[in-house]
């Protein structure tokens, strides 16, 4: 492989790494940070074991997760220089607010937050693990914000071979971003709501603290059921957006050949990936899906075949993933719903095929998320910047295929070992109640 596929390679690893550890970094403060507060409010000592015991997973997947996204960056300036040298003018100004305004705050305010209890007032200590997830979201927005402009380049001009911005303004109102900023985090709120539902289900299924993990239990349900719910309105918008920004993703996604309009939905269909003839499907709803795109029944949507075969997406890598990614959402409003509705009802005890199911569905939203980012990578593609600059021109002429190989090997081992010590602590506490012991081998029927 060249240098070219090997730089993609090796960015795809390193950022698909790395986001495993994000969304849970998202959700999780939120959710630590509510759990603080009702201890604040009510006095109530559970809600104290209960921030404790989640807040330490929360600190495990956060002090891998800094680690595992310090590489990335890098990258731009190794791999990526032609990139860097074309848009570094607009993409580093995102990234140096990230790192000097939102990283900074969040980094300080943890500390004050691990090593604040018993120092400074209740309330003081809330507001500083408040601090920290809005300072999370915040880090999440100015990324975001700088993906966004690679989907939607605005606010630019093209001066001496390269793109100098020329208003700041119109890449933080990018509609693009704003939109892939929300249903990101959103996202991420799903994630940790799973996460903290499959474990609290392994405790009540073994008796262990029961009443701290049904107010975990039923806290996650409500809060997953609520993201959820947000992550499919905010996706149909942002669907929208990228048919009207990127027709040829678009396309892409739903394996639409031909330009037509009135285009029927089919959610059963076949990807014809060489473009022959249409995608075989199912009777669809006819113009449904060009009011998804465009809220308009009889509007019309490009096909493939309209563009040049040089810039057309990988199809079929963007088809399925986003598929996937669209029947798990669907997937995880009904769950959420049932176990919010159960665990309203105090029925966890009374349902031990969903107490054992959960644990094995902690997974699933992680890997919606993976998909998510593939469709928006995979599916801009021939594009670093849409319709601006190609991918292909955006390598490092100075590096070799052997250089990357090296580094590509080396990132793969270390995150490798990360990602073993990351499942290891996480499964480790996460098996331990809040005070550290072992539940009992008495189990729910």
């Amino acid at each position: 492989m060249d240098a070219l596929t090997l730089s993609r390679l090796q960015f795809a690893v390193t950022a698909a790494f790395h986001f495993i550890f994000v969304p849970l970094t998202l959700g999780l403060s939120m959710l630590v940070a509510f759990m603080e507060t009702r201890y604040v409010r009510t006095g109530d000592e559970t809600w104290l074991r209960m921030t404790r015991f989640w807040g330490k997973l929360f600190l495990i997947n956060f002090a891998l997760g800094v680690v595992t996204g310090i590489t990335m960056e890098f990258q731009f300036g190794m791999n990526w220089a032609e990139y860097s040298k074309y848009v570094g003018d607009i993409f580093g100004a995102p990234l140096a607010i990230e790192a000097t305004a939102a990283f900074f705050l969040e980094s300080t305010f943890i500390g004050i937050w691990i090593f604040g209890w018993d120092k400074i007032s209740k309330k003081a200590h809330a507001v500083s693990i408040w601090l920290v997830a809005v300072a999370t979201n915040l880090s999440a927005l100015w990324i975001l914000l700088a993906n966004g402009w690679m989907q939607k380049p605005v606010g630019y001009v093209l001066r001496n071979n390269r793109a100098e911005m020329v208003d700041f303004g119109a890449m933080l109102t990018n509609p693009y971003g704003w939109l892939k900023f929300g249903h990101t985090v959103l996202s991420g709120y799903v994630v940790a709501a799973f996460f903290v539902m499959g474990i609290a289900a392994w405790h009540i299924i073994r008796r262990n603290e029961i009443d701290l993990f049904k107010r975990s239990f039923r806290l996650a349900a409500g809060f997953g059921l609520a993201s959820s719910i947000l992550v499919f309105i905010v996706g149909d918008f942002h669907a929208a957006i990228v048919a009207q920004s990127q027709p040829a993703k678009f396309a892409a996604m739903e394996s639409v050949w031909e330009t037509q309009k009135s285009v029927p939905y089919n959610m059963l269909v076949v990807p014809d990936v060489e473009g022959e003839r249409n995608s075989v499907s199912a009777a669809g709803v006819p113009g449904l899906l060009s009011f998804f795109a465009f809220h308009d029944s009889d509007a019309e949507i490009r096909g493939l075949k309209s563009f040049p075969k040089d810039e057309r997406p990988p199809v079929l890598a963007t088809f399925l993933s986003f598929r996937s990614m669209l029947v798990l959402g669907i997937a995880f409003m009904a769950i959420s719903l049932a176990a919010y509705l159960i665990a309203r009802k105090d029925g966890l005890e009374s349902s031990p095929n969903l107490l054992r199911v959960m644990p094995w569905l902690i997974p699933l939203p992680y890997l919606a998320c993976q998909l998510g980012w593939l469709v928006a990578e995979v599916g801009r593609q021939p594009w670093i910047v849409y319709g601006v600059f190609k991918t292909s021109d955006g390598v490092s002429k100075a590096i070799s295929s052997g250089q990357v190989w090296a580094s590509l090997i080396g990132f793969t081992l270390f995150y490798g070992f990360l990602g073993f010590v990351d499942i290891y602590l996480l499964t480790k506490h996460s098996r331990k109640g809040p005070d550290g012991i072992l539940p009992a081998t008495a189990r729910i029927a």
